[in-house]
């Protein structure tokens, strides 16, 4: 038999004291940590009983109130939270006691009894019989007050799901995001497929990959940047004309309220279909998704209030929007024009830029300052190396972007499907890449190939939970479980003690 460890014990802290506690049941022959419960109804189920009914539940105690002969406890699971009374005639001496004495708020127990209203109205359980499922050894963050560092808060998310109702919500909305956007798809005729997370190409969007070795083949791969584009369009050469996928992809690029470097995103592939037709469709699909998940079509959007999904979505020509905003023709002017534009209105970019990098930033700057909803078009070949050209234009591309409070969340074109203009707008990335710029995209060989066997009119398009952020008006970081975090250690502890101390001075 293995000896338990000794431990030294400290008053003072409660992790030593809940310690001794759990010890106190194993020495009774209680398991503090069982397989098994007995649960028959959640704590919903349990409320919707009626009085007098026998009731087998579980869940969390968030409050607890010793009265003498009599404690109050609420308890909490994910449906709900219900009191419940403990009264030592019922109970017996001992079995009271225990629970006075060696239950503390965070435990999760099992109870059984009947079901009555307290004279107060309070919808309770009056138990009969109790177990311990787990016995907590750390605390509940204190009910006033929280988790108040939003890094201590991000990083034990699971704390703030526990004692913030309201946030375990936005989950189920999120949850809701993406089954309604499978709904959707599904409904009009689209095939789910899965593509490599691992690729030896990085391709199907301007970013950063991250990169890895695959020890088997002996080679450096990378985690995917886009969900499966090169790949969907190789189905579309296959001969399926519908297809779509949702999954999650990587992108080694910087942090901000609207961006993250692991997310989900959905892509859709639709043959014999162009970008006006992929409009029509991804207004229906925005409006679906929106009722589905909120129940509603008008949104607040950080400074942008009342943003209607339900109203005419209008179309931003992107040249033209440009020069309305900032006095410049972007087709016409030189890269030194483009620079002395972005000096003059204070917009930063780097020195080695492409005329392509200048003039996506000059439009971000634009992009802020439009509400949507819309979807933004004639997007310049040098800025989507993707897309199919416009035939009355060829300076342009067929490409639409969704507009929405000052940020784009929604991607698709008319793909391209000429194998010679493909490989020469994939040779222009190449020099680009050779030139120092790692969001430009790498040279497939082989998605060239494929095309050259016959890919038909196609139209993609793809979103990301960034469109998910947006409605729910919330910074991404909020909208994921688990973001990313560095390791704490002493230097974070450090800092955010610096911190603490600056702001009491």
């Amino acid at each position: 038999m293995t000896k338990e460890p000794k431990i030294s014990e400290n008053i003072n802290d409660e992790r030593d004291v809940r310690i001794r506690k759990m010890q106190d049941f194993k020495e009774l022959g209680i398991n503090p940590y069982p397989a098994r419960s007995n649960r028959q109804q959640t704590l919903r189920q349990a409320l919707e009983k009626s009085e007098g009914e026998n009731i087998q539940t579980a869940g969390r105690i968030m409050m607890k109130r010793d009265m003498g002969k009599l404690t109050f406890c609420h308890v909490q699971d994910e449906s709900g939270r219900m009191q419940i009374a403990l009264k030592q005639d019922d109970l017996g001496k001992d079995q009271y006691k225990l629970f006075t004495d060696k239950i503390d708020i965070g435990d999760i127990i099992g109870v059984e009894g009947t079901r009555f209203v307290t004279h107060k109205g309070e919808e309770s359980i009056l138990v009969s019989g109790w177990t311990l499922l787990s016995k907590a050894l750390l605390p509940l963050p204190d009910k006033f007050h929280g988790l108040q560092d939003e890094e201590i808060r991000l990083r034990k998310r699971y704390l703030e799901l526990i004692t913030n109702p309201e946030l375990k919500e936005i989950f189920k909305r999120k949850s809701n995001f993406w089954q309604s956007t499978r709904e959707f798809l599904l409904h009009e005729g689209f095939l789910e497929v899965e593509t490599p997370v691992l690729e030896t190409t990085a391709g199907g969007a301007d970013a950063t990959p991250f990169v890895t070795h695959h020890n088997a083949l002996d080679v450096d791969v990378y985690l995917r940047i886009s969900m499966g584009e090169l790949w969907q369009k190789r189905l579309m050469v296959a001969g399926f004309d519908k297809t779509f996928e949702i999954g999650r992809q990587f992108r080694n690029e910087g942090m901000s309220r609207e961006h993250l470097q692991d997310y989900t995103q959905m892509e859709f592939y639709w043959g014999y279909a162009d970008y006006e037709k992929g409009m029509e469709l991804v207004e229906r699909m925005y409006k679906y998704i929106a009722e589905k998940t909120f129940g509603k079509l008008k949104f607040d959007m950080g400074e942008f209030k009342d943003v209607d999904l339900g109203k005419e979505w209008t179309r931003y020509d992107y040249v033209g929007t440009i020069e309305e905003k900032t006095g410049i023709n972007i087709l016409d002017a030189c890269e030194t024009e483009i620079i002395n534009t972005l000096k003059d209105l204070k917009i930063e970019f780097d020195k080695g830029d492409s005329k392509a990098r200048l003039v996506d930033s000059l439009w971000k700057y634009c992009r802020r300052q439009l509400s949507g909803p819309g979807f933004l078009v004639n997007t310049p070949v040098m800025v989507s190396p993707l897309a199919k050209r416009k035939e009355d234009n060829p300076e342009l591309t067929e490409r639409f972007q969704v507009i929405l409070a000052g940020s784009e969340v929604g991607n698709g074109y008319s793909e391209l499907n000429d194998p010679i203009d493909q490989a020469g707008r994939f040779q222009e990335q190449a020099e680009m890449r050779e030139k120092g710029d790692t969001e430009a995209q790498m040279h497939d060989k082989d998605f060239v190939e494929a095309l050259e066997h016959g890919m038909p009119p196609t139209c993609g398009f793809g979103f990301s939970e960034r469109l998910f952020s947006f409605l729910e008006n919330k910074p991404i970081r909020e909208c994921v479980l688990f973001p990313l975090m560095k390791p704490e250690n002493q230097e974070n502890i450090k800092t955010r003690e610096d911190k603490k101390n600056q702001s009491s001075l």
